[in-house]
């Protein structure tokens, strides 16, 4: 059966979402593809931004919301395209439209510390949503486009152990505005400096969890053990030595494997990579090496 999110259907998508907005979509690239489809335009420094999954529709209110919060408060962070009211519904699909920040070099743990610092310092903006994580776990396993019955089974009675865990824990930490998938891929070096991007899990939570990714790239993924050391070092706290931080890797491992649920069926050839996480999953290998979707 074709998915729901193929090429085909996310090109026509960014054509319709150009042409309503006067923008010309030819030769405009795709940057990446798993939570959401990023195209950035040749014609104009513009990004379009395509929701991936259905049941993760509501969060890209919220990431108009924090996009606007941020730029108020002055943070460095990427902007939505002016003058456009956001998101646009484009047939079954919500966009987001955003100013592009043209990448002068690779963003470092050092640059992720210095912004991480400033988001935790500022109040949230009104109902923001309190930290959940594994909320959109369970969103992406009901929106899966293929998924195993005893896969789906298993994912969900993890996704309860960890949420157990994760209601017991004591954070170290006062509770703020987290951005909520941290990591230099989220930066981008412009220009002006580096700022950060994707707003897609920010919430109102522990800051711990913004430490968490690095920490755990160091150990799924084999990144360079200095990348989390120099995160640590210059946020000031080292979530890999609290007591909590196994559960933060659980949930976060949760995440980083089901993230490519709801695009599955479009995207193929991340069956293989899935495949492996879920079985370390289930296995309770915690010491083997994980390849990035791509």
């Amino acid at each position: 059966m074709d998915g729901r999110f193929t090429r085909v259907r996310l090109d026509a998508a960014l054509g319709e979402t150009c042409a309503a907005l006067g923008l010309d979509a030819a030769g405009a690239v795709l940057l990446r593809f798993t939570n959401n489809a990023v195209y950035a335009l040749a014609s104009a420094p513009v990004v379009v931004r395509i929701v991936g999954s259905h049941a993760l529709r509501h969060r890209v209110h919220k990431v108009v919301a924090v996009a606007q919060h941020f730029a108020e408060h002055g943070v460095p962070a990427i902007r939505l395209l002016p003058g456009v009211g956001q998101p646009l519904e484009v047939g079954e699909h919500l966009v987001t439209v955003w100013e592009r920040v043209p990448c002068r070099r690779r963003a470092t743990a050092a640059d992720l510390a210095a912004l991480l610092r400033g988001v935790h310092a500022l109040p949230p903006p009104r109902g923001l949503e309190e930290w959940s994580p594994l909320d959109d776990v369970r969103a992406r396993i009901s929106d899966a486009e293929e998924l195993d019955a005893g896969d789906r089974t298993f994912l969900l009675r993890r996704c309860a152990e960890v949420d157990a865990e994760l209601r017991d824990l004591e954070f170290p930490l006062v509770q703020a505005l987290v951005h909520g998938d941290a990591h230099p891929g989220n930066v981008i070096v412009g220009d002006d400096g580096p700022v950060l991007c994707d707003f897609d899990s920010s919430c109102v939570g522990p800051p711990e969890w913004d430490l968490t990714p690095l920490a755990v790239g160091r150990e799924r993924f084999g990144d360079p053990a200095g990348r989390y050391r120099m995160l640590a070092d210059a946020y000031g706290f080292d979530v890999t030595g609290w007591t909590g931080f196994p559960v933060l890797r659980a949930a976060r491992e949760l995440k980083l494997t089901t993230s490519v649920l709801p695009i599955l069926r479009s995207h193929p050839r991340v069956a293989g990579e899935l495949r492996r996480r879920l079985d370390d999953l289930r296995a309770g290998r915690t010491d083997t090496r994980w390849a990035r979707y791509r």
